[in-house]
């Protein structure tokens, strides 16, 4: 041992030396303990300092490879199998230790391929050890021939990729290996192991040139896929449930791992942000955009503070697109919140910058940044979230509040134990309640009375924060403040009722309390009347289905302004209560409340207390409505209505009044409608029906009655708008605008009727779908509807869709039946021109509606998938009766799709035809397939080729049918197969089509008028002996002159060369009256009439500017052939010569000449 360990003392003396000495080294290691002894490091020598950590077996003298390398490689293949385990030591790792930094090797391209060829047959382990070591073995001219041989094995072997990476990236390699090993390691980026990726991903960003970046980039984020971690994270987090105790995942440690490794590359080498934000921008397919852009959109928000407003332009730009929705930021945050926590200030930063944007999709997408930040983060980040919410509700921003407050009802809905630590800053809104408007304030106490009254917290301190502030608004005399008092506080007996239950003394003596101080401030106001009534009404709709645990607060004191419409019978005992399911103390306290409303009610309450009367008998009968069916047919008395025809008669009170008691009376029978408009019984059909007939003649009478009543302020019906004192006044012209001010903004009858549901359950849901999407506007007359949820307007829609597709059938067959009986003439002369605009506009709005539905961006969403199916279903349904059942969801959309392009035949103007191609876009869009885009750009080129004329016979034209048409042409040029084929083809086709019917049509136009104006001419010469004044004909005549010339001959000189015959044809016409003109200005100097002194010479003045305007016009198509001039003489209307006597020479320069220029050829 002794000998072994000093052997680096001794010098070459012959070759038996080496030959003796290898040959008892060999006997000497045979010995397992003594083999490690001899590849362990040198102890150092006292005095002398650390000597060499290796044994440097190489005789510098042979010029053959050192016998002792040799040896030492023979010894590896002996722990192939056993590397650590049975000795405990890993004798490979030692044995290649020993080639590592040696000062000189005799022949090291023998050793490195002696390593090479080891590692051919090695076992993993071993395989491993040497290619590590290789950077510290190699020599700098056998660095590039071995990274070229090693590279091959990142081909054969991925179990080798973190080693051989990992030598490559120590080695000097020249830039077309570097590439070339470089797309080899993107090769196996989707195989790769989830805990070598990062080393991959380090290799791949590794001396990344800023001039090569974006192209390797974009091609790593399409091959880096971090789905394959989630299944890692779902096995783990089964695990922590069954062992109920917490882990650390080492997948999460990876994927944190890699992005640390994007982190440090995007930090200190230059370019790759900027090439990561060009990669993304250049993604255009939405299905390709991953959840990894949006965490390396985030990463480098917060690493690189110079790309910020870069990635905010991104995110904006790609949002409304579609191509990160929503579901990738849940599945970032629910799958990689690990990684996600660390970019936390860049998630609250860029929230809050989305929530000012001007489109709902960013403001949609940062309501969901704050919902998934506080259910993915800890205790600090969420008290962040609420910070910030609050803020936003403190800020005044509709819009912002809005959204802040839904953010906060889906947290305190998913999250309420976790939002309850956080309550004291969602109390602090209370002090900045004057901006909000009665919806935001019902959001606002609904999470108060949800935070205030959940885990029964009888104790909780914002309970009396919140009666305080309720009691201060409710005796305010103030409407705004007891409209919020009464919104407040019927939301917060909502939230009281559904919390305790069964019910608890405390609870119930304070929710009887606060019911008896809403009902005393309420019964001297009839507006604060009805808006209670339309609040209890709100509840029990909200809460549909769900009886045994709300508060579904119904009385008989609430049905007593029934009575004016004649219903006594209503008059119940509060006996007829006792079947209810709701809590009975709730009832009784609503009694105690009730027991002291007054008897004379306003007529104001009349509709709000039957809405509240329905709502509850169909709950409580299952929809049936029998109970009170007498109210469909119950009279209602008014005033004599023959009187009408009398307004003029009528003093101004009169009139007004006439006009209130038809607001009164349509919302009545409005109501009765939507209350009974789902029964199947065929009497009460019918009699709906007869309702809809007096609708449609009482707002017929009432367009009439204020049109004769300017300045009329009508009754309020809405309660809870944000100002019921400031009712606008209305005249004839916004007879439009005054509906929406009405109880309910409701549709033509033709949708509204017959398809089942009542007037609000069809436009307005279409419109508030739309309005998801467009622009976030509140509109007065929809508070009933914007307390529902985007999904429950959907689920409402898809309902009606079967209906509306009867409806639109109807609407296709009726046009159909017009064409083929006028023979497609659209004008025909037996066209009701009244009828077909009506229907026209019927046609537009199913259509309209039907593309609003379809666009709704919820449809996206996979909990809206199904919801998705069934509308599909009911379109599919229409081809394939019975057999959709089982089809796939691109198989649905097909037949979707060609049922609706049937409708192509049928459309009866432009703007309906923009409307289908629309809905056709948003149902191929799902997704959109080759064959879909080519019938897009098809119908649309057919739509954009078609003459569309209106049935009065006039072309359709104007700003609106404009921007159709632009639209149109847009929507061609995107889905064409061949853009630049199209450009050629509108450019040399379809713009000289279109300017030479222009043309022709003006010419027709002009030609008319010529022919016109020469009779009218022709007849003053005629009736010269009956009117013998020529004022009319000389000041007229000039002006026609005048206006051809400036109008028409530009028109003639660019139209002179096409239609030559024509323009020849049209000048000749008017050369006849000009020449009449001439004679007429010579028979009035004949007569000497001093009245056309200043007639004459403008006249005279404006026929030669005529004559050398034509001349121009022809020297300009290059046919002046066609043109002489000759002079004429002074002649009267007779054509007789006359001669003029210089008497009239003071009339002007004009009139000294007995003779001017004309036309006498024009061949």
């Amino acid at each position: 041992e002794e000998q072994a360990t000093s052997l680096h003392i001794l010098r070459p003396k012959g070759k038996w030396v080496v030959q003796e000495f290898v040959s008892g080294l060999e006997t000497h290691i045979k010995d397992r303990d003594q083999f490690r002894n001899c590849l362990l490091p040198c102890a150092p020598v006292q005095g002398e300092g650390t000597r060499s950590e290796k044994m440097h077996f190489f005789l510098p003298s042979t010029k053959k490879p050192p016998a002792v390398i040799t040896l030492l490689l023979e010894k590896l293949p002996e722990f192939f199998f056993d590397t650590v385990g049975t000795f405990g030591t890993n004798f490979p790792r030692l044995i290649v230790n020993q080639f590592k930094w040696l000062d000189k090797i005799l022949d090291s391209k023998e050793l490195v391929m002696k390593l090479m060829q080891m590692v051919s047959v090695s076992p993993a382990p071993i395989q491993h050890d040497i290619i590590t070591s290789l950077p510290e073995i190699l020599e700098d001219s056998q660095q590039s021939e071995v990274a070229r041989e090693v590279s091959q094995l990142l081909k054969r072997d991925t179990r080798l990729t973190v080693p051989i990476l990992d030598a490559l990236s120590s080695l000097d390699l020249d830039a077309g290996l570097l590439a070339e090993v470089r797309q080899s390691a993107m090769i196996i980026v989707p195989a790769v192991k989830l805990e070598d990726l990062p080393v991959v991903i380090k290799f791949i960003l590794h001396n990344v040139k800023a001039v090569d970046a974006v192209e390797v980039i974009s091609a790593l984020r399409k091959s880096l896929d971090l789905s394959s971690c989630i299944l890692p994270l779902q096995i783990l987090s089964s695990q922590r449930k069954l062992k109920s105790q917490p882990q650390t995942s080492s997948s999460q440690n990876c994927v944190k791992l890699l992005f640390d490794v994007i982190k440090l590359a995007v930090r200190f080498q230059k370019g790759i942000s900027e090439a990561w934000i060009k990669a993304i921008e250049n993604t255009i397919s939405v299905s390709d955009h991953k959840v990894l852009d949006l965490i390396v959109l985030l990463l480098i928000h917060t690493t690189n503070t110079k790309s910020r407003k870069q990635i905010e332009r991104v995110l904006r730009n790609k949002i409304p697109l579609g191509c990160l929705p929503e579901q990738l930021l849940q599945s970032a945050f629910q799958n990689h919140s690990l990684v996600i926590k660390d970019f936390f200030p860049s998630i609250l930063s860029l929230a809050q910058t989305f929530l000012h944007s001007a489109d709902p999709c960013v403001v949609s997408f940062g309501s969901c940044m704050y919902k998934q930040a506080f259910a993915a983060f800890d205790s600090y980040c969420r008290q962040e979230v609420v910070s910030a919410l609050v803020t936003h509700v403190c800020g005044g921003n509709d819009v912002e509040v809005d959204i802040s407050l839904d953010v906060l009802t889906d947290l305190v809905t998913l999250c309420t134990s976790s939002l309850i630590r956080y309550a004291t800053f969602v109390k602090n809104v209370l002090d900045y309640t004057e901006k909000l408007n009665p919806q935001q304030i019902r959001k606002l106490f609904y999470i108060l009375g949800e935070l205030a009254f959940s885990q029964r917290q009888e104790d909780c301190y914002i309970q009396d924060d919140m009666h305080m502030v309720i009691r201060k608004w409710l005796s305010s005399t103030v409407p705004k403040y007891k409209q919020m008092g009464i919104i407040g506080a019927i939301t917060v007996a909502g939230c009281m009722a559904g919390m305790y239950y069964p019910p608890v003394i405390g609870p119930s003596l304070q929710l009887s309390i606060l019911l008896d101080l809403v009902s005393y401030c309420c019964e001297q106001s009839p507006e604060a009347l009805a808006l209670y009534y339309d609040e209890l009404a709100n509840l029990i709709e909200k809460q549909k289905g769900n009886l045994d645990s709300q508060i579904l607060v119904f009385n008989h004191g609430a049905f007593l302004p029934c009575r004016l419409a004649g219903a006594k019978w209503l008059q119940r005992d509060w006996k007829c209560f006792s079947f209810l399911r709701f809590p009975c103390w709730v009832v009784e306290c609503i009694k105690q409340t009730i027991s002291s409303f007054s008897r004379i009610v306003s007529p104001e309450c009349l509709s709000p207390s039957f809405r509240l009367l329905r709502l509850y008998t169909t709950e409580q009968h299952n929809g049936s409505m029998e109970e009170i069916d007498a109210l469909l047919g119950c009279p209602l008395y008014l005033t004599d209505l023959e009187i009408e025809r009398k307004l003029d008669s009528l003093a101004k009170q009169e009139r007004e009044f006439l006009c209130s008691l038809l607001f009164h009376a349509l919302n009545w029978f409005r109501e009765v409608v939507n209350a009974f408009c789902q029964q199947q019984d065929l009497e009460m059909k019918g009699k709906v029906l007869t309702r809809l007939q007096n609708i449609t003649e009482l707002q017929n009478m009432l367009g009439k009655c204020l049109a004769a009543s300017p300045g009329y302020v009508p009754p309020p019906a809405i309660f809870d708008c944000e100002a019921l004192e400031a009712a606008p006044p209305v005249n004839a012209v916004g007879l439009v605008k005054k509906k929406k001010t009405g109880r309910e903004n409701y549709p033509k009858i033709l949708m509204q009727t017959i398809c089942g549901q009542g007037f609000s359950r069809i436009a307005y849901d279409f419109k508030y779908l739309g309005s998801q999407q467009g622009k976030a506007c509140r509109n007065i007359g929809f508070s009933h509807l914007c307390q529902r949820s985007s999904q429950e307007v959907a689920q409402c829609a898809v309902e009606l869709l079967k209906p509306l597709c009867n409806h639109m059938e109807n609407m296709h067959n009726y046009f159909q039946a017009l064409i083929t009986e006028n023979q497609g003439v659209v004008d025909g002369p037996r066209v009701n021109i009244q009828e077909h605009q009506l229907m026209s506009s019927c046609y537009q709005q199913l259509l309209q509606a039907f593309r609003l539905l379809f666009a709704w961006s919820g449809f996206s969403q996979r909990e809206n998938s199904d919801l998705l199916r069934s509308a599909l279903k009911v379109l599919a349904d229409k081809l394939k009766p019975g057999e959709t059942e089982f089809l796939l969801l691109e198989d649905l959309i097909s037949e979707s799709f060609h049922y609706l392009l049937n409708f192509q035949h049928s459309v009866p103007n432009f703007q309906c035809a923009l409307t289908l191609t629309q809905l056709l876009i948003v149902i191929a869009e799902k997704p959109m397939a080759s064959w879909k885009k080519d019938k897009i750009a098809s119908l649309a080129k057919q739509f954009l080729c078609q003459s569309w004329m209106q049935p009065s016979g006039m072309r359709e034209k104007g700003s609106q049918f404009s921007n159709a048409l632009h639209t149109l042409l847009c929507v061609y040029m995107e889905h064409t197969d061949n853009i630049l084929k199209a450009v050629e083809d509108i450019s040399s086709v379809g713009v000289p089509e279109l300017i030479n019917s222009v043309q022709i049509e003006k010419l027709l136009h002009w030609n008319v008028a010529v022919r016109d104006f020469h009779i009218l001419v022709n007849l003053v010469k005629v009736s010269t002996f009956i009117f013998p004044s020529f004022h009319l004909p000389s000041r007229y005549g000039r002006l026609f002159v005048e206006a051809f010339l400036k109008l028409a001959m530009p028109l003639l000189d660019y139209s002179f060369k096409k239609h030559r015959e024509d323009v020849q044809s049209l000048l000749k016409t008017l050369q006849l009256s000009t020449r009449q003109l001439h004679h007429m200005c010579g028979h009035s100097k004949i007569h000497q009439d001093l009245g056309l002194t200043n007639h004459v010479p403008l006249l005279k003045k404006s026929l030669e500017q005529f004559v050398y305007r034509v001349k121009a016009m022809l020297a300009f198509n290059h046919c002046q052939e066609a043109f002489w001039v000759g002079t004429l003489k002074n002649r009267d209307l007779q054509g007789n010569y006359t001669y003029i006597p210089s008497l009239w020479s003071s009339m002007g320069t004009h009139s000294q000449a007995s003779s001017s220029p004309a036309i006498t050829s024009l061949g």
